[in-house]
Protein backbone atom coordinates (compact mmCIF):
# COMPACT_ATOMS: atom_id res chain seq x y z
CA UNK A 1 0.00 0.00 0.00
CA UNK A 2 1.04 3.60 -1.16
CA UNK A 3 1.70 5.71 1.75
CA UNK A 4 -1.12 8.90 1.63
CA UNK A 5 0.33 12.20 0.24
CA UNK A 6 1.15 15.01 2.26
CA UNK A 7 -0.29 18.18 1.14
CA UNK A 8 2.73 20.52 3.31
CA UNK A 9 3.01 23.73 2.18
CA UNK A 10 6.51 24.01 -0.25
CA UNK A 11 8.64 26.78 0.04
CA UNK A 12 11.44 27.79 -2.56
CA UNK A 13 13.55 30.42 -1.53
CA UNK A 14 14.52 30.82 -5.53
CA UNK A 15 10.78 31.71 -6.35
CA UNK A 16 8.78 32.18 -3.61
CA UNK A 17 8.72 35.14 -1.32
CA UNK A 18 9.44 33.68 1.86
CA UNK A 19 8.54 36.33 4.30
CA UNK A 20 4.87 36.68 2.89
CA UNK A 21 4.41 32.66 2.94
CA UNK A 22 5.91 32.80 6.29
CA UNK A 23 4.07 35.40 8.00
CA UNK A 24 0.79 34.05 6.89
CA UNK A 25 1.72 30.99 8.41
CA UNK A 26 2.30 32.87 12.03
CA UNK A 27 -0.84 34.44 11.84
CA UNK A 28 -2.46 30.96 11.96
CA UNK A 29 -0.29 30.06 15.13
CA UNK A 30 -0.31 33.71 16.86
CA UNK A 31 -1.93 33.59 20.53
CA UNK A 32 -3.80 36.70 19.30
CA UNK A 33 -7.57 34.84 19.93
CA UNK A 34 -8.64 35.84 16.53
CA UNK A 35 -8.74 32.38 15.02
CA UNK A 36 -11.76 30.24 16.19
CA UNK A 37 -13.17 27.19 15.15
CA UNK A 38 -16.83 26.72 14.06
CA UNK A 39 -17.17 24.12 16.79
CA UNK A 40 -15.58 26.63 19.15
CA UNK A 41 -17.55 29.21 18.60
CA UNK A 42 -20.77 27.29 18.57
CA UNK A 43 -19.34 26.07 22.07
CA UNK A 44 -18.99 29.89 23.18
CA UNK A 45 -22.54 30.35 22.07
CA UNK A 46 -23.90 27.69 24.18
CA UNK A 47 -22.17 28.85 27.48
CA UNK A 48 -22.16 32.33 27.14
CA UNK A 49 -25.44 32.87 25.31
CA UNK A 50 -23.82 35.04 22.42
CA UNK A 51 -20.74 34.78 19.81
CA UNK A 52 -18.59 36.11 22.11
CA UNK A 53 -14.79 36.69 21.10
CA UNK A 54 -11.91 35.02 23.25
CA UNK A 55 -10.89 38.32 24.51
CA UNK A 56 -14.19 38.63 25.57
CA UNK A 57 -14.63 35.40 26.89
CA UNK A 58 -11.56 35.86 29.20
CA UNK A 59 -12.56 39.48 30.11
CA UNK A 60 -15.68 38.38 31.55
CA UNK A 61 -14.52 35.11 33.36
CA UNK A 62 -11.65 37.20 35.04
CA UNK A 63 -13.80 40.04 36.05
CA UNK A 64 -16.29 37.91 37.35
CA UNK A 65 -14.27 35.29 39.28
CA UNK A 66 -12.07 38.98 40.78
CA UNK A 67 -15.24 39.94 41.51
CA UNK A 68 -17.53 37.28 42.95
CA UNK A 69 -15.37 34.91 44.12
CA UNK A 70 -15.70 31.14 44.84
CA UNK A 71 -19.43 30.66 43.13
CA UNK A 72 -18.06 32.18 40.09
CA UNK A 73 -15.48 30.41 40.08
CA UNK A 74 -17.59 27.17 40.67
CA UNK A 75 -19.82 28.04 38.24
CA UNK A 76 -17.38 28.22 35.06
CA UNK A 77 -16.35 24.72 36.68
CA UNK A 78 -19.73 23.98 36.26
CA UNK A 79 -20.68 25.31 32.69
CA UNK A 80 -17.09 25.34 31.22
CA UNK A 81 -15.54 21.86 32.16
CA UNK A 82 -19.09 20.02 33.25
CA UNK A 83 -17.78 19.95 36.81
CA UNK A 84 -20.02 19.66 39.79
CA UNK A 85 -17.70 21.23 42.73
CA UNK A 86 -17.78 22.79 45.54
CA UNK A 87 -15.18 24.76 48.04
CA UNK A 88 -14.59 21.86 49.61
CA UNK A 89 -13.97 19.95 46.46
CA UNK A 90 -12.14 21.93 44.77
CA UNK A 91 -9.24 21.05 46.07
CA UNK A 92 -7.10 17.42 45.49
CA UNK A 93 -7.47 16.10 48.95
CA UNK A 94 -4.51 15.23 50.88
CA UNK A 95 -5.94 11.37 50.90
CA UNK A 96 -6.36 11.71 47.44
CA UNK A 97 -3.06 12.42 46.60
CA UNK A 98 -1.36 9.44 48.93
CA UNK A 99 -3.86 7.22 47.09
CA UNK A 100 -2.80 8.10 43.77
CA UNK A 101 0.64 7.93 44.45
CA UNK A 102 0.22 4.15 45.39
CA UNK A 103 -1.63 3.77 42.44
CA UNK A 104 0.95 3.97 40.10
CA UNK A 105 3.95 1.80 39.39
CA UNK A 106 7.05 1.68 41.25
CA UNK A 107 9.07 2.33 37.38
CA UNK A 108 6.73 5.30 36.91
CA UNK A 109 7.79 7.01 40.20
CA UNK A 110 11.41 6.20 39.74
CA UNK A 111 11.77 7.88 36.55
CA UNK A 112 9.64 10.85 38.00
CA UNK A 113 12.62 10.66 40.47
CA UNK A 114 15.38 10.50 37.78
CA UNK A 115 14.24 13.35 35.35
CA UNK A 116 13.85 15.73 39.01
CA UNK A 117 17.51 14.80 39.44
CA UNK A 118 18.34 15.51 35.99
CA UNK A 119 16.60 18.63 36.42
CA UNK A 120 18.08 19.66 39.46
CA UNK A 121 21.62 19.09 38.44
CA UNK A 122 21.07 21.47 35.57
CA UNK A 123 19.29 24.32 37.33
CA UNK A 124 21.06 24.26 40.02
CA UNK A 125 24.14 24.84 37.91
CA UNK A 126 22.65 28.17 36.43
CA UNK A 127 21.29 29.57 39.29
CA UNK A 128 22.07 33.10 40.23
CA UNK A 129 24.34 33.50 42.83
CA UNK A 130 24.68 36.65 45.06
CA UNK A 131 27.38 38.71 44.51
CA UNK A 132 29.12 41.23 46.38
CA UNK A 133 31.40 43.95 45.15
CA UNK A 134 34.02 46.20 47.16
CA UNK A 135 34.38 49.73 46.85
CA UNK A 136 36.49 52.57 49.12
CA UNK A 137 34.82 53.46 52.06
CA UNK A 138 31.67 51.28 50.84
CA UNK A 139 30.29 47.94 49.14
CA UNK A 140 27.46 47.44 46.29
CA UNK A 141 25.90 43.99 46.23
CA UNK A 142 23.20 41.77 44.23
CA UNK A 143 21.30 39.42 46.18
CA UNK A 144 18.56 36.93 44.81
CA UNK A 145 15.76 35.54 46.78
CA UNK A 146 12.74 33.35 45.70
CA UNK A 147 9.10 34.58 45.46
CA UNK A 148 6.97 33.31 48.20
CA UNK A 149 4.18 31.76 46.23
CA UNK A 150 3.79 30.13 42.50
CA UNK A 151 1.10 28.96 40.71
CA UNK A 152 1.62 26.44 37.91
CA UNK A 153 -0.81 25.65 35.02
CA UNK A 154 -1.04 22.29 33.95
CA UNK A 155 -3.19 21.01 30.74
CA UNK A 156 -5.29 18.40 31.08
CA UNK A 157 -8.00 18.43 27.85
CA UNK A 158 -6.70 16.08 25.67
CA UNK A 159 -4.32 13.75 27.43
CA UNK A 160 -2.01 14.01 30.88
CA UNK A 161 1.15 15.88 31.35
CA UNK A 162 3.38 15.37 33.95
CA UNK A 163 6.23 16.39 32.30
CA UNK A 164 4.73 19.84 32.76
CA UNK A 165 4.96 19.46 36.57
CA UNK A 166 8.39 18.88 36.54
CA UNK A 167 9.59 21.30 34.08
CA UNK A 168 8.01 23.90 35.66
CA UNK A 169 7.68 23.44 39.54
CA UNK A 170 11.20 21.15 39.78
CA UNK A 171 12.88 24.99 38.58
CA UNK A 172 11.01 26.59 41.14
CA UNK A 173 11.91 24.25 44.13
CA UNK A 174 15.56 24.69 43.38
CA UNK A 175 15.22 28.58 43.64
CA UNK A 176 13.34 27.81 46.85
CA UNK A 177 10.15 28.89 46.64
CA UNK A 178 8.24 27.82 49.32
CA UNK A 179 4.61 28.00 48.57
CA UNK A 180 3.79 26.17 44.64
CA UNK A 181 0.20 25.65 43.72
CA UNK A 182 -0.93 23.48 40.61
CA UNK A 183 -4.02 24.16 38.80
CA UNK A 184 -5.47 21.45 36.33
CA UNK A 185 -8.76 21.02 34.74
CA UNK A 186 -11.27 18.69 36.36
CA UNK A 187 -10.80 15.43 33.47
CA UNK A 188 -9.43 12.20 33.32
CA UNK A 189 -5.97 13.43 32.17
CA UNK A 190 -6.42 16.59 34.83
CA UNK A 191 -7.31 16.45 38.43
CA UNK A 192 -8.32 12.68 38.26
CA UNK A 193 -5.66 11.26 36.65
CA UNK A 194 -3.39 9.07 39.07
CA UNK A 195 0.36 9.50 36.88
CA UNK A 196 -0.37 13.55 37.74
CA UNK A 197 -1.35 13.57 40.96
CA UNK A 198 1.16 10.81 42.00
CA UNK A 199 4.08 12.98 39.96
CA UNK A 200 2.51 15.61 42.38
CA UNK A 201 3.07 13.75 45.40
CA UNK A 202 6.29 12.57 44.58
CA UNK A 203 7.79 16.05 44.34
CA UNK A 204 6.18 17.21 47.55
CA UNK A 205 3.50 19.34 45.61
CA UNK A 206 0.43 18.87 48.18
CA UNK A 207 -1.54 22.18 46.64
CA UNK A 208 -3.51 21.19 43.56
CA UNK A 209 -7.07 22.65 42.39
CA UNK A 210 -9.24 21.44 40.31
CA UNK A 211 -9.75 23.94 38.05
CA UNK A 212 -8.61 25.00 34.36
CA UNK A 213 -8.84 28.26 31.96
CA UNK A 214 -9.21 31.32 32.15
CA UNK A 215 -11.03 30.64 35.62
CA UNK A 216 -8.44 29.06 37.29
CA UNK A 217 -5.80 31.48 36.20
CA UNK A 218 -8.28 34.20 37.41
CA UNK A 219 -8.53 32.23 40.89
CA UNK A 220 -4.70 32.52 40.76
CA UNK A 221 -4.02 36.05 40.39
CA UNK A 222 -6.49 37.93 42.19
CA UNK A 223 -6.98 35.04 45.27
CA UNK A 224 -10.80 33.59 46.19
CA UNK A 225 -11.40 34.47 50.17
CA UNK A 226 -12.92 31.90 52.23
CA UNK A 227 -14.15 31.76 55.89
CA UNK A 228 -11.84 28.55 56.41
CA UNK A 229 -8.15 28.40 55.36
CA UNK A 230 -9.24 24.65 53.74
CA UNK A 231 -12.14 27.14 51.60
CA UNK A 232 -9.03 29.88 50.48
CA UNK A 233 -7.13 29.88 47.20
CA UNK A 234 -4.52 32.81 47.89
CA UNK A 235 -3.32 34.76 45.21
CA UNK A 236 -0.14 33.73 43.54
CA UNK A 237 2.88 36.17 42.87
CA UNK A 238 4.09 34.54 39.51
CA UNK A 239 1.88 32.32 36.89
CA UNK A 240 3.24 29.82 35.23
CA UNK A 241 2.88 26.77 32.35
CA UNK A 242 1.34 26.22 29.33
CA UNK A 243 -2.57 26.24 28.33
CA UNK A 244 -4.92 26.34 25.44
CA UNK A 245 -5.92 29.77 23.89
CA UNK A 246 -7.93 31.10 26.90
CA UNK A 247 -5.35 30.36 29.43
CA UNK A 248 -3.08 32.06 27.18
CA UNK A 249 -5.04 35.65 27.18
CA UNK A 250 -5.92 35.27 30.70
CA UNK A 251 -2.61 35.46 31.68
CA UNK A 252 -1.87 38.07 29.22
CA UNK A 253 -5.00 39.89 31.36
CA UNK A 254 -3.32 39.64 34.75
CA UNK A 255 -0.37 40.20 34.10
CA UNK A 256 0.29 43.22 36.34
CA UNK A 257 -1.74 41.60 39.32
CA UNK A 258 0.99 38.92 38.88
CA UNK A 259 4.26 38.13 37.18
CA UNK A 260 3.77 35.46 34.34
CA UNK A 261 5.93 33.87 32.27
CA UNK A 262 4.87 34.41 28.35
CA UNK A 263 1.55 34.21 26.40
CA UNK A 264 2.28 31.16 24.66
CA UNK A 265 1.25 29.98 21.51
CA UNK A 266 1.07 26.30 19.84
CA UNK A 267 4.22 24.19 19.84
CA UNK A 268 6.76 24.66 17.10
CA UNK A 269 9.25 23.21 15.78
CA UNK A 270 12.40 23.82 13.00
CA UNK A 271 14.52 21.40 11.74
CA UNK A 272 17.39 21.93 9.63
CA UNK A 273 18.85 19.08 7.45
CA UNK A 274 21.59 18.36 4.82
CA UNK A 275 22.75 15.00 3.30
CA UNK A 276 24.00 13.53 6.20
CA UNK A 277 20.77 13.76 8.01
CA UNK A 278 18.63 10.56 8.79
CA UNK A 279 15.25 11.04 6.76
CA UNK A 280 13.15 8.30 9.04
CA UNK A 281 14.58 10.39 12.43
CA UNK A 282 13.71 13.56 10.78
CA UNK A 283 10.41 12.76 9.99
CA UNK A 284 9.52 11.73 13.59
CA UNK A 285 11.01 15.16 14.62
CA UNK A 286 8.53 16.60 12.63
CA UNK A 287 5.49 14.39 13.55
CA UNK A 288 6.33 15.37 17.29
CA UNK A 289 5.61 18.55 17.04
CA UNK A 290 2.83 18.15 14.79
CA UNK A 291 1.04 15.84 17.10
CA UNK A 292 0.15 18.37 19.52
CA UNK A 293 -2.10 19.81 17.10
CA UNK A 294 -1.90 22.37 16.63
CA UNK A 295 1.68 22.58 16.35
CA UNK A 296 3.99 24.09 13.60
CA UNK A 297 6.59 21.81 12.04
CA UNK A 298 8.89 23.61 9.66
CA UNK A 299 11.72 21.99 7.51
CA UNK A 300 14.63 23.57 6.10
CA UNK A 301 17.42 22.66 3.81
CA UNK A 302 19.46 23.14 0.82
CA UNK A 303 19.36 19.67 -0.54
CA UNK A 304 16.19 18.88 -2.49
CA UNK A 305 16.99 14.79 -2.06
CA UNK A 306 17.46 15.52 1.92
CA UNK A 307 14.22 16.97 1.83
CA UNK A 308 12.45 15.05 -0.36
CA UNK A 309 13.31 11.44 1.44
CA UNK A 310 11.96 13.16 4.55
CA UNK A 311 9.03 13.82 2.87
CA UNK A 312 8.77 10.95 1.97
CA UNK A 313 9.27 9.02 5.26
CA UNK A 314 6.39 11.22 7.08
CA UNK A 315 4.31 10.06 4.55
CA UNK A 316 5.22 6.25 5.55
CA UNK A 317 5.15 6.59 8.95
CA UNK A 318 2.40 8.46 9.66
CA UNK A 319 -0.39 5.63 10.23
CA UNK A 320 1.98 4.24 12.69
CA UNK A 321 1.30 6.82 15.08
CA UNK A 322 -1.63 6.84 17.77
CA UNK A 323 -2.59 10.74 16.55
CA UNK A 324 -1.75 9.99 12.96
CA UNK A 325 -4.62 11.98 11.98
CA UNK A 326 -4.25 14.78 13.42
CA UNK A 327 -0.95 14.79 13.02
CA UNK A 328 -0.63 15.12 9.53
CA UNK A 329 -3.85 17.96 9.44
CA UNK A 330 -1.10 19.84 11.54
CA UNK A 331 1.43 19.14 9.54
CA UNK A 332 -0.84 20.32 6.33
CA UNK A 333 -2.35 23.23 8.09
CA UNK A 334 0.29 24.77 9.92
CA UNK A 335 3.60 22.99 8.82
CA UNK A 336 5.97 24.14 5.81
CA UNK A 337 9.12 23.21 3.93
CA UNK A 338 11.76 25.77 2.59
CA UNK A 339 14.16 24.62 0.36
CA UNK A 340 17.10 27.07 0.74
CA UNK A 341 19.59 28.19 -1.38
CA UNK A 342 22.29 27.17 1.42
CA UNK A 343 23.17 26.93 5.26
CA UNK A 344 23.77 30.74 5.88
CA UNK A 345 20.12 31.60 4.11
CA UNK A 346 19.20 28.83 6.12
CA UNK A 347 20.19 30.20 9.37
CA UNK A 348 19.28 33.30 8.26
CA UNK A 349 15.44 32.44 7.75
CA UNK A 350 15.55 30.43 11.22
CA UNK A 351 16.96 33.65 12.91
CA UNK A 352 13.83 35.36 11.37
CA UNK A 353 11.28 32.57 12.64
CA UNK A 354 12.88 32.38 16.17
CA UNK A 355 11.58 28.86 16.73
CA UNK A 356 10.48 27.40 20.33
CA UNK A 357 12.57 24.62 19.49
CA UNK A 358 15.40 24.23 17.06
CA UNK A 359 16.90 20.68 15.64
CA UNK A 360 20.26 21.39 13.41
CA UNK A 361 20.33 17.55 12.70
CA UNK A 362 23.57 18.03 10.14
CA UNK A 363 27.09 17.27 10.20
CA UNK A 364 28.16 20.87 11.37
CA UNK A 365 25.27 21.21 13.51
CA UNK A 366 27.32 23.02 16.44
CA UNK A 367 28.66 25.49 13.73
CA UNK A 368 25.29 25.73 12.55
CA UNK A 369 23.97 26.88 16.07
CA UNK A 370 26.94 29.63 16.15
CA UNK A 371 25.48 31.28 13.78
CA UNK A 372 21.94 31.20 15.84
CA UNK A 373 20.87 34.23 17.78
CA UNK A 374 16.58 33.46 17.83
CA UNK A 375 15.47 29.92 19.14
CA UNK A 376 14.10 28.66 22.30
CA UNK A 377 16.32 25.63 22.53
CA UNK A 378 18.22 24.00 20.09
CA UNK A 379 19.12 20.64 19.64
CA UNK A 380 22.34 19.61 18.27
CA UNK A 381 22.82 16.09 15.63
CA UNK A 382 21.23 13.19 14.64
CA UNK A 383 20.85 11.71 18.73
CA UNK A 384 19.89 14.86 20.12
CA UNK A 385 15.66 15.02 19.15
CA UNK A 386 13.54 17.52 20.98
CA UNK A 387 11.83 14.92 23.13
CA UNK A 388 14.91 14.61 24.70
CA UNK A 389 14.82 18.44 26.17
CA UNK A 390 10.62 18.06 26.25
CA UNK A 391 11.34 15.05 29.24
CA UNK A 392 14.34 14.93 30.69
CA UNK A 393 17.40 16.34 30.06
CA UNK A 394 17.19 19.31 32.52
CA UNK A 395 16.37 21.94 30.64
CA UNK A 396 12.60 23.15 31.09
CA UNK A 397 10.20 23.10 28.01
CA UNK A 398 8.32 25.69 28.60
CA UNK A 399 9.89 28.12 26.25
CA UNK A 400 9.16 31.73 23.84
CA UNK A 401 6.76 30.85 21.12
CA UNK A 402 5.11 32.49 18.12
CA UNK A 403 8.38 34.21 17.16
CA UNK A 404 9.17 35.72 20.72
CA UNK A 405 12.29 34.28 20.87
CA UNK A 406 13.83 37.54 19.25
CA UNK A 407 13.35 38.17 22.87
CA UNK A 408 12.74 36.04 25.18
CA UNK A 409 14.28 32.97 26.93
CA UNK A 410 13.05 29.38 28.36
CA UNK A 411 12.03 29.04 31.73
CA UNK A 412 14.56 28.15 34.35
CA UNK A 413 15.03 28.76 38.20
CA UNK A 414 15.93 32.26 37.99
CA UNK A 415 12.86 33.30 36.80
CA UNK A 416 11.54 32.64 40.53
CA UNK A 417 14.15 35.08 42.09
CA UNK A 418 13.84 38.65 42.77
CA UNK A 419 16.92 40.65 42.61
CA UNK A 420 17.75 43.50 45.62
CA UNK A 421 20.28 45.75 45.07
CA UNK A 422 22.16 46.69 47.98
CA UNK A 423 24.42 49.65 48.83
CA UNK A 424 26.59 50.46 52.26
CA UNK A 425 28.73 53.61 51.99
CA UNK A 426 30.53 55.70 54.84
CA UNK A 427 30.92 59.55 54.80
CA UNK A 428 33.87 59.48 52.48
CA UNK A 429 32.43 56.80 49.86
CA UNK A 430 29.47 59.48 49.41
CA UNK A 431 31.76 61.88 48.99
CA UNK A 432 33.30 60.40 45.95
CA UNK A 433 30.25 60.63 44.08
CA UNK A 434 28.89 63.95 45.50
CA UNK A 435 29.97 65.85 42.44
CA UNK A 436 29.28 64.26 39.79
CA UNK A 437 25.31 63.75 41.63
CA UNK A 438 24.96 67.40 42.40
CA UNK A 439 25.78 67.77 38.52
CA UNK A 440 23.10 65.77 37.57
CA UNK A 441 20.23 66.44 39.73
CA UNK A 442 20.66 70.25 39.22
CA UNK A 443 20.71 69.97 35.29
CA UNK A 444 17.55 67.60 36.01
CA UNK A 445 16.05 70.53 38.37
CA UNK A 446 15.73 67.97 41.68
CA UNK A 447 17.42 69.76 43.91
CA UNK A 448 16.23 67.61 47.11
CA UNK A 449 17.93 65.01 44.99
CA UNK A 450 20.88 66.81 45.52
CA UNK A 451 21.06 68.47 49.17
CA UNK A 452 19.70 64.89 50.25
CA UNK A 453 23.75 64.51 49.29
CA UNK A 454 24.85 68.06 50.37
CA UNK A 455 23.62 67.75 53.66
CA UNK A 456 25.89 64.96 54.23
CA UNK A 457 29.28 66.24 53.41
CA UNK A 458 31.87 67.16 55.55
CA UNK A 459 31.66 70.70 55.03
CA UNK A 460 28.03 70.98 56.25
CA UNK A 461 29.09 70.71 59.40
CA UNK A 462 31.31 73.25 59.75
Amino acid sequence: MNPKELKITWIDSRNDDIQIKLNELRKRLSPQGNVVSQKGKQRTIDIFGAPLTPQEVVELICREVAQKGMPALLDYCRRIDQAELTPETIRVSEKELKQAHKNVSPAYLQTIRNIRNNIVDFQTAIRHQDIRLERPNGWLAERYRPMRRIGICVPGGAAAYPSTVLMTAVPAQVAGVPEIAIMVPPTQFGAYNDNLLAACYELGIHEIYRMGGAQGVAAFAFGIPGDRPEVEIKRVDKIVGPGNLFVALAKKRVYGEVDIDSIAGPSEVVVIVDESTRADFTAYDMMAQAEHSPGASILIGWNEAAIRNTIFEIERHLSTVERGELTRQSLEEFGAVILAQNEDEACRLTNWIAPEHLHIATQNAEFLANKILCAGAIFLGNYTPVALGDYAAGPSHVLPTSGTARFASGLTCNDFLRANSLLSFNQNGLEQFADDINCLATIEGLTAHRESVNIRRPDSFE
